[in-house]
């Protein structure tokens, strides 16, 4: 993978950077020092190697042997911080975990809560006042993207239904259910009059 230094370089700044700049993240931290966590990603059918020391290091290339390793996708690492749903999510072949399940847990909470807080950030690039208003800007503008793109889901589904008459809609949907179990209750009870008259002949 070409740009594998580029990837685990810019994830191993962002996550040292986050967990300087928060106390609950440092705590969360120092209960995976002396660990080596292998996670495969399969979105990008990438290894990465988180090594706690002093610091994170993350690895494109390991020779060792880790004490947890993982196979998943990114949006079940959030999932894993709950025993019950790791088990679950292996029986479901989401995920492959060799090691401690306990290291799984805690690497899950703390990537789950390395959040950056964007607003802080710019702040110290661009005061206070730039980086509220830029902020807000874009969770306005996230906001107005979420909205259009459920108006235009919904339009969607109403041309195929009503317009298009590709797909049925829910009306129709539930009538022709409804028709489905009156057939198998005549179905039923034909079956009962045709094993009565089969038992008298």
């Amino acid at each position: 993978m070409p740009f594998a230094p580029l990837l685990t370089a810019t994830i191993e700044t962002i996550l040292n950077r986050l967990i300087q700049d928060n106390p609950l993240l440092i705590r969360q931290f120092a209960r995976l020092k002396g660990n080596v966590i292998q996670v495969h990603l399969k979105e990008l059918d990438q290894t990465l190697t988180f090594v706690f020391s002093q610091q994170i290091d993350v690895l494109a290339r390991y020779e060792g042997t880790p004490d947890c390793y993982l196979s998943l996708t990114l949006s079940i690492l959030p999932q894993l911080r709950e025993q019950a749903n790791i088990t679950q999510l292996i029986k479901q072949d989401k995920l492959i975990l060799e090691g401690d399940i306990q290291l799984a847990q805690k690497f899950s909470q703390l990537m789950t809560d390395c959040k950056p807080d964007w607003e802080e950030w710019l702040s110290r690039l661009s005061g206070d006042v730039v980086a509220h208003t830029v902020t807000q800007a874009a969770k306005d503008l996230r906001h107005f993207l979420q909205t259009q793109h459920q108006r235009h889901q919904s339009h969607i589904a109403q041309v195929l239904t009503e317009e298009w008459r590709i797909a049925p809609g829910p009306l129709e949907v539930a009538d022709f259910c409804d028709r489905v179990d009156e057939v198998n209750s005549q179905l039923s009870r034909l079956e009962s009059r045709i094993q009565s008259l089969t038992e008298k002949l």
